[in-house]
C-alpha cells in the first residue's frame, strides 16, 4: 500500500508540474551557426526535456556574450559563447549552440546566478556563493578543487576569512582619495586585455600582481552563520544579499560602488556595506535613518535591504519600507540625487520619499525601478533611448514614464541590460525599449526605441524576464487550453 501511495503521489506531481519555457531574442554569438540575429523570441529547449529528464526553472541576467539559465535539477545551464570569444568562451563553460551544465565543483543545487560584464556569481540552496571570470572580481583566496578523493572538496587551506577588508588603494591625491581618471569619459568602458591563466591540474590560482582569469568557480566566504539569498554583478564588483537584510561587496571600488565611504581601488575580501545605521535603542527602530545621507535627513529607511543591483559602475538598493538608495559613478545622473557627482557612501533618493519602491534593476549607465503601485521610473544616461521618456536627453533625477502605451498597466518585473530594458506587467504583457543594434528588444527589427513597445508573445504566459549585455530571455509556462 505504501508503495501504491508513494506512486500515486508522484503521479500527482508530475500531473500538477507546469511545463516551463525558456524563449531568447538578441545575439548569442555561438547560439546559431550563423552567428545571426534573433529579432524576435524564439524558444531554448534544453536538452533531455522532452523525455521526461530535466526542465527549466529559472532565467539569468547578464551575460556579455553568452546567457545562462537554471535547471528544475538545481544545475546552472549556459548557453550561447563562440570560441572566438576568448573569456567569454571560458566562462560560459564552453558551451555554444547547446545548452550544458555549466561544470561545478560541487554538487550542491543552485537556485541563483547572475554575470556582469567580466564574471559570474551564484547562489546555492545552503546559501553559499560561488564566483568565476576575471581575478580582480574574486575574493583574494583559493579557487576549490575536486580532489576526487572520495567526492571531497579542498576549501580554503587557510581556515576563516577575515571580515576586514583588504583594500588594495592606487595613487592618491593629498585628501587621500584614488581620483580615477576615467571618470569623466563618455562613450563605451574599453575592455582590458587580460592573461588567460592556463589549466593546469584542473586548478586555477590567483597570483597577485598577475591579470588573471579563473574559470574555477570560488568560493567565497562571509564567515560563519552567514547565509546569502541574493547576487547581483556590476561592471567589475559584487553585492550579495543575506537572509538577514544586509548587504556586502568586493570588487572594483573606484568610483564608490561599493559604499565605503572612499575611492578604494580594489575590496578584495567581502565587506558589509553600512546601508541602514541601526540605532543602539531597539525602541528606536521605527525611526532608522542612515547617518551619512543629507539627502535622506528625517527619511524613514527601514530595518532591512531587501533588494539589490549593480549598475556598470554604481550600485542601487531597496529597503523594506521602500527607500530607494544608491551609490558609485554619477557622470550621466544614474545614482538619482539631481546630480552627477559619485556618491561614495548609499544615499536615499530624495525625489522619491514618498513613493514605496518595490523592485529596482539597473544597467550601464541607468537606473530603472518599479514603485508599489506599479509604476515605472527611470533615470541616468539615454543615448539609445534607455530611460524610454520619447527623447535622448538623460535625467538626473527618477522621471515618471508615463508613455500612453502604459496606461492602466501594473508592472510587476524589470530587467536593465547594458543600454535596454524591458518589463513584465501583471496582466501578463511585456514591454521593451532602449538600445536594440541586436535584436535584443524583441520587436522584430534592430531599430533603437526611446518609448516602450510591446513584446509579442503567443501560446505562453510569462513568468520572468532578464536582460543580458545584447540579448534578453524570458522564462514562461505553456498557455493552458481554452
Amino acid at each position: 500500500m505504501k508503495e501504491e501511495n508513494a506512486a500515486d503521489q508522484n503521479g500527482a506531481k508530475m500531473a500538477n508540474k507546469i511545463d516551463a519555457l525558456v524563449y531568447m531574442w538578441g545575439y548569442l554569438p555561438g547560439a546559431l551557426p550563423d552567428k545571426s540575429l534573433l529579432l524576435s523570441p524564439e524558444p531554448v529547449r534544453l536538452p533531455g526535456s522532452t523525455d521526461g529528464g530535466d526542465s527549466w526553472k529559472e532565467v539569468c541576467g547578464g551575460g556579455c556574450g553568452f546567457a545562462m539559465a537554471i535547471s528544475d535539477s538545481g544545475k546552472l545551464i549556459t548557453w550561447g559563447a563562440a570560441d572566438e570569444e576568448g573569456q567569454i568562451y571560458l566562462t560560459s563553460g564552453k558551451h555554444g549552440e547547446i545548452p550544458e551544465a555549466f561544470p561545478f565543483p560541487t554538487e550542491d543545487l543552485v537556485v541563483k546566478a547572475v554575470a556582469g560584464w567580466a564574471h559570474c556569481v551564484s547562489v546555492t540552496e545552503a546559501g553559499e556563493v560561488y564566483t568565476w571570470g576575471w581575478s580582480e572580481c574574486i575574493p583574494s583566496m583559493k579557487t576549490l578543487r575536486d580532489l576526487a578523493i572520495g567526492g571531497g572538496l579542498l576549501k580554503d587551506s587557510t581556515g576563516k576569512q577575515s571580515l576586514t577588508t583588504t583594500e588594495q588603494a592606487g595613487p592618491q591625491d593629498s585628501n587621500g582619495v584614488d581620483r580615477m581618471d576615467d571618470n569623466k569619459r563618455v562613450g563605451e568602458e574599453t575592455a582590458k586585455r587580460r592573461k588567460i591563466n592556463s589549466v593546469k591540474e584542473d586548478t586555477e590560482i590567483s597570483s597577485p600582481g598577475d591579470e588573471l582569469f579563473t574559470t574555477l568557480p570560488c568560493l567565497v566566504n562571509f564567515g560563519p552563520g552567514v547565509k546569502i539569498t541574493a547576487v547581483a554583478a556590476g561592471g567589475r564588483h559584487t553585492l550579495a544579499l543575506s537572509d538577514m537584510g544586509q548587504v556586502w561587496g568586493w570588487g572594483h571600488g573606484g568610483e564608490g560602488q561599493l559604499g565605503l565611504g572612499t575611492r578604494v581601488k580594489m575590496v578584495s575580501s567581502p565587506h558589509i556595506i553600512p546601508c541602514i545605521e541601526l540605532p543602539a535603542s531597539a525602541k528606536d527602530r521605527s525611526s532608522v535613518i542612515y547617518q551619512g545621507s543629507k539627502a535622506a535627513a528625517g527619511k524613514v529607511l527601514g530595518n532591512y535591504v531587501k533588494g539589490i543591483a549593480c549598475g556598470g559602475r554604481h550600485s542601487v538598493v531597496v529597503t523594506d519600507t521602500g527607500a530607494l538608495l544608491t551609490f558609485g559613478w554619477g557622470l550621466y545622473g544614474q545614482c538619482g540625487q539631481g546630480n552627477t557627482n559619485d556618491l561614495l557612501r548609499p544615499t536615499c533618493v530624495s525625489s522619491l520619499s514618498s513613493t514605496q519602491v518595490e523592485s529596482i534593476s539597473a544597467g550601464l549607465w541607468h537606473t530603472v525601478c518599479i514603485t508599489a503601485e506599479g509604476l515605472v521610473y527611470a533615470f541616468g544616461g539615454n543615448q539609445f533611448g534607455q530611460l524610454g521618456t520619447g527623447t535622448d536627453q538623460g535625467e538626473t533625477i527618477p522621471r515618471l514614464l508615463d508613455a500612453p502605451i502604459l496606461e492602466g498597466k501594473r508592472a510587476n518585473r524589470v530587467s536593465c541590460g547594458a543600454r535596454h530594458n524591458v518589463i513584465l506587467t501583471d496582466d501578463g504583457q511585456l514591454f521593451s525599449w532602449g538600445w536594440n543594434k541586436y535584436g535584443q528588444l524583441g520587436l522584430g527589427d534592430s531599430i533603437d526605441r526611446n518609448i516602450p513597445s510591446k513584446v509579442s508573445i503567443e501560446g505562453c504566459l510569462p513568468r520572468n524576464i532578464v536582460c543580458g549585455w545584447w540579448h534578453t530571455l524570458m522564462l514562461a509556462e505553456v498557455e493552458p487550453s481554452k
